[in-house]
């Protein structure tokens, strides 16, 4: 792993044992977070759980299925179909299985791209590239260090922002998806951000008549994303 780290071969994460203090394990994460991989403190089960062989001497790396794009290259995906950006914006979602389908979703909808962040959330994995069909080798994922820093540079660009909250302003039905937009899915638990939800121009949310409050983060982008392609269609705009 240091020499792949040296060679400058990206890495998603590196998962160290936690309470290891060997100056060998040290070194690798100072080189991990030099080459700005995040570095996360992982218990043994955890680790073995992770490893094929177990015999992972108290450090594990995984790497990404493909490669991350920048935001810049979503937005000139749009630009080249002459079509007004629609990008998924996950806010720490971090079960593989759910940002999997969510790339699957947005792929499939026609989306032009889909931003994570690089820390407390899952990345590129094998596992989100199962469970998107293969989605995540088609449509751009843009890994970015602040979510909060990236919204900021989408409404620089033209964008309008809709945060989804159980406690948004609006139903669904009465926004306006059909302008450049970033669709904000928060994380499977907290929902989204403090900072992330006050950088949002609009809180939107989907209607709910059983007991239940919310869905499946999964489930909510695609509710969402079919909505802003059902606003989008030719025949919707006539």
């Amino acid at each position: 792993m240091t020499e792949a780290l040296r060679a400058g071969i990206p890495l998603d994460k590196v998962y160290i044992l936690k309470g290891e203090a060997s100056p060998a394990l040290a070194r690798v994460a100072a080189l991990a977070r030099e080459a700005g991989t995040p570095v996360v403190s992982a218990d043994r089960r955890k680790l073995d759980e992770m490893s094929l062989t177990r015999s992972h001497q108290g450090v594990i790396a995984s790497v990404p299925a493909t490669g991350y794009a920048d935001v810049g290259d979503i937005i000139e995906a749009a630009r080249s179909k002459g079509e007004p950006p629609l990008i998924i914006v996950c806010d720490g979602i971090s079960d593989p299985h759910n940002l999997g389908a969510i790339i699957r979703t947005a792929e499939a909808s026609g989306a032009h791209g889909v931003v994570i962040p690089k820390r407390r959330s899952a990345g590129l994995t094998a596992t989100v590239a199962k469970t998107s069909a293969g989605a995540v080798f088609h449509l751009p994922t843009a890994r970015v260090t602040n979510v909060t820093a990236a919204l900021g540079e989408l409404k620089a660009l033209g964008l309008w922002i809709y945060g989804a909250s159980p406690d948004g302003d609006k139903d669904l039905w009465e926004t306006d998806f059909t302008g450049p937009s970033a669709i904000v899915i928060g994380s499977e638990g907290r929902g989204l951000g403090r900072l992330v939800a006050e950088n949002c121009d609009f809180s939107v949310k989907i209607p709910m008549s059983g007991e239940l409050s919310s869905l499946n983060a999964s489930v909510s982008a695609a509710v969402l994303i079919y909505e802003a392609l059902r606003q989008r269609a030719p025949s919707a705009r006539r």
